[in-house]
């Protein structure tokens, strides 16, 4: 039986404000208004493109050069197995775009007001 490395990361200062900024990311649509939450998923993915991982990983010890990423990480913390090269795809590849059409949507097409606008 193959036995599966778990992803380590060291909880630091890093760590919460990566968390933090994951929670921004997924609540930020309804809090703050287009205008910033659209230029940060950009620069999410300029740095998968430019960089090929992301840059706070290493900072609190999660090496993601495999297919470990922070959700993964977050998910197996929780007890909940994942596939971790389909969310390392999902979340490189398309999460934040959806996340930036979404809060396009949300605040342009149907004229959703955010908490902070």
């Amino acid at each position: 039986m193959k036995e599966e490395v778990t992803s380590h990361a060291t909880i630091n200062t890093v760590f919460i404000v990566h968390l933090v900024l994951v929670i921004i990311a997924w609540v930020g649509p309804f809090v703050f208004p287009w205008y910033l939450m659209v230029p940060g998923y950009l620069i999410i993915v300029a740095q998968f493109i430019r960089y090929k991982r992301c840059l706070m990983n290493e900072a609190h010890g999660l090496d993601d050069s495999g297919d470990h990423t922070f959700y993964s990480h977050l998910f197996e913390r929780m007890g909940i197995r994942v596939n971790r090269k389909k969310l390392k795809n999902f979340v490189r590849g398309y999460l934040y775009i959806i996340l930036a059409a979404f809060t396009l949507f949300l605040q342009l097409g149907i004229g959703f007001q955010p908490y902070l606008s």
